[in-house]
């Protein structure tokens, strides 16, 4: 009988270690076509890898810190990539791909603020133990593009008014939740905490990727909130 209960016990616990998704989201570069026209303190994204590098060194730390097993979703929103490596002369797609392949991640590309609702509610119920987002933002949504296809401009998004849309059991009760997007602590986090019952750190401010350079996460002006 006890081994019965014993043998139980080990395969609930690896079914919800099977269950303990690591979500990172990605957003677009700019184009530097649109970016040329600003003055040059106000560009954004001459390097085209901010976003994935944040989100590489995020997966890496998740395999420091969670195994390497740990399942990893990684969301890229793909459009930006394509459009900036046609620019740049490069293939982008396939680096990225490269680097999911390298990290053991699960790649799953999106073209709209549509798919990342409908990617997050496949998740398993409580399976989001980590979520982060790295891309352009404002105080009330992770702009999965900006300056892509229009200048300033942002065409796909997921605002704060959408969230009652993602399942909310997707998360774990206790789940670890961060945007590294500007500003999102103003409003996002606030609305994240009540439409999904976890918390999101978010950023007072502006968030600096000239970081990446020194091995580090982005910067932010004002300091990190919930």
């Amino acid at each position: 009988m006890n081994r019965c209960i014993l043998l139980t016990l080990v395969l609930l616990l690896s079914q919800s270690l099977g269950w303990a998704d690591h979500v990172v989201l990605c957003g677009g570069p700019s184009l530097k076509r649109w970016e040329q026209y600003r003055v040059p303190e106000d560009q954004h994204d001459r390097w085209w890898a901010n976003f994935i590098r944040g989100g590489t060194m995020r997966m890496d730390e998740i395999r420091k810190v969670y195994g390497h097993a740990a399942p990893i979703v990684w969301i890229v929103y793909r459009p930006a990539y394509e459009l900036r490596g046609r620019e740049d002369g490069q293939n982008y797609i396939s680096m990225i791909q490269q680097q999911a392949s390298k990290r053991g991640a699960s790649l799953i590309w999106i073209e709209s603020g549509q798919d990342l609702i409908r990617t997050l509610n496949s998740r398993s119920r409580g399976s989001i133990q980590t979520f982060d987002y790295f891309g352009h933002s404002n105080k009330h949504c992770f702009c999965l593009d900006y300056g892509t296809e229009i200048i300033a401009t942002c065409t796909q998004w997921l605002h704060e008014s959408d969230l009652g849309k993602i399942r909310s059991s997707v998360f774990d009760r206790n789940a670890y939740c961060k945007s590294w997007g500007c500003h999102s602590g103003e409003s996002m986090s606030g609305q994240w905490k009540s439409q999904l019952g976890v918390a999101l750190e978010g950023a007072r401010g502006k968030t600096d990727y000239r970081t990446l350079a020194e091995g580090k996460f982005p910067a932010v002006s004002g300091g990190w909130m919930r």
